[in-house]
């Protein structure tokens, strides 16, 4: 079943969650408090966490934050008292799974317990598809726009179609061409990766065809190109746009004949190539300035895959952010656990114009400098505390009015700021689910790994409709 972690200041009590809770096939782990919750969480192999709202000391709200900053899918379940239940509803909005009103009846307890086990199970079978934690072909991320993708390399990976990957720098193309070949019949037989970019244009024919002994100053020796060399197997080109117009005309004899001579030869040479190409640029724009044939985009965009932009997938920044520190961690022999909400909510406000490559960059910084074991608001770069969490703040406001009071941003303290860019975060992962699901709540509930009750209330505070219309 699963692995219950039980927080509660009365002893008792503890003893009989404990007891009721292994009679239904879970293992618990019971402490007397919230501190000593949060070393277990820490520890790591905690599946759903059972905690009293009141406490002395760390209490059950201080709690919840904490545990979602180092593991943001264990479902938190509150245990309240009558008179806190308004309490229990905010925590309901800042990420508990469910709560339960003293005294409580058993039944509804273990079936709360029951339901957090299948989310945190049909959560880690999601995110653990392909060997992968925290998506799927080594790539990170679980919003919908990446699913996309992965249903997309799950259908063409294994045929022998070309396909062009468009995407801003750091958007993870390189991922993808890899995902392409390593998941087909050629994972076996070469991948060759060219940099287009990195070539200059008066060698480009000879890298990639390759060239005969003899045929220019320096050529003692007859050496293979690069679709020579990527026979059989996978051909990458990145930075297809990059490729001069002369150029582009035997490039694209060579993957329509499958083809071409080397320089200075008269043989005619036959490869079996798959290729991909990637680029940053719009290749519509670049044709119609003339920089790139019509033609041998058509011959290219067989396949097309559309990377999105990291500001267009913040849902999937905590997954980029934990693996990022379980890397830099091994290497910089660190122990940083995670990032704080506050500090998280600033990564999702920011725009992030390298996009994951600078993710990266910023988490090694931080990971670098930091001298705690949670990475805070005051750990991150400047440039990502301020300025742009006041514009996703504006836009926030702009978005979710009237239902929310719009923040000025002249008068806005840092809480206003990250609890207003919070919200809109929230909003948009509710209404994608919503939307993926076709609106059923159920169902929308279990994709977001929260209660149906809890996603009904949020539904009601931000108005997105009726919640009671929807099973």
């Amino acid at each position: 079943m699963a692995t219950v972690l039980i927080a509660d200041d009365e002893s008792n009590l503890r003893k009989v969650l404990c007891t009721l809770l292994a009679r239904d096939g879970h293992e618990t782990i019971a402490v007397p408090g919230g501190e000593a919750a949060l070393d277990c969480m820490k520890s790591g192999g905690v599946d759903i966490l059972v905690t009293d709202l009141r406490m002395p000391g760390m209490d059950g709200l201080a709690l919840l934050r904490n545990v979602r900053a180092i593991d943001p899918g264990v479902p938190v379940i509150l245990i309240t008292a009558h008179g806190s239940v308004d309490s229990a509803v905010n925590a309901m909005k800042e990420g508990a799974f469910d709560y339960i009103t003293k005294p409580f009846d058993r039944e509804e307890l273990k079936l709360a317990v029951r339901k957090a086990a299948a989310v945190r199970v049909a959560t880690q079978n999601r995110l653990q598809d392909t060997g992968d934690a925290q998506g799927r072909y080594q790539i990170i991320g679980q919003s919908p726009r990446m699913r996309e993708i992965y249903a997309i390399i799950e259908k063409v990976a294994a045929t022998p179609s070309t396909v062009l990957i468009t995407g801003e720098s750091g958007t993870g193309k390189e991922l993808v061409a890899t995902a392409l070949h390593e998941n087909s019949q050629r994972r076996t037989k070469p991948f060759i990766k060219v940099n287009c970019a990195a070539i200059p244009k008066d060698l480009m024919e000879s890298e990639f065809f390759g060239y005969e002994r003899g045929a220019f100053t320096g050529a003692v020796n007859s050496k293979p190109g690069r679709f020579e060399l990527a026979d059989g197997g996978t051909l990458f080109l990145d930075e297809i746009a990059e490729i001069p117009p002369a150029m582009q005309v035997k490039l694209l004899r060579a993957l329509q004949e499958s083809e071409f001579e080397r320089v200075g030869g008269i043989r005619s040479m036959h490869v079996d190539v798959r290729v991909v190409a990637a680029t940053n640029r719009d290749l519509a724009h670049e044709i119609a300035a003339g920089n790139f044939r019509e033609d041998l985009f058509y011959r290219l965009n067989v396949v097309p895959v559309a990377l999105p932009a990291l500001r267009e997938r913040h849902e999937d920044i905590p997954f980029l952010v934990q693996a990022f520190i379980e890397k830099y961690n091994k290497r910089l022999n660190k122990s940083v656990r995670g990032l704080t909400p506050e500090a998280l909510t600033c990564l999702a406000a920011y725009h992030w114009p390298g996009n994951i490559r600078e993710l990266e960059n910023v988490i090694e910084r931080t990971v670098l400098f930091s001298e705690g074991d949670a990475i805070d608001v005051r750990d991150l770069p400047e440039d990502l505390r301020g300025v742009d969490a006041k514009a996703a703040n504006g836009r926030a406001a702009a978005r979710l009015e009237p239902t929310l009071p719009a923040v000025e941003p002249g008068n806005a303290s840092m809480k206003d700021i990250v609890r207003q860019a919070t919200l809109e975060i929230e909003r948009d992962l509710i209404q994608k689910a919503l939307d993926e699901t076709a609106g059923n709540v159920t169902r929308a509930a279990t994709l977001l790994g929260i209660s149906r009750k809890g996603l009904q209330n949020k539904m009601k505070d931000f108005g997105l409709r009726d919640p009671e219309n929807k099973a």
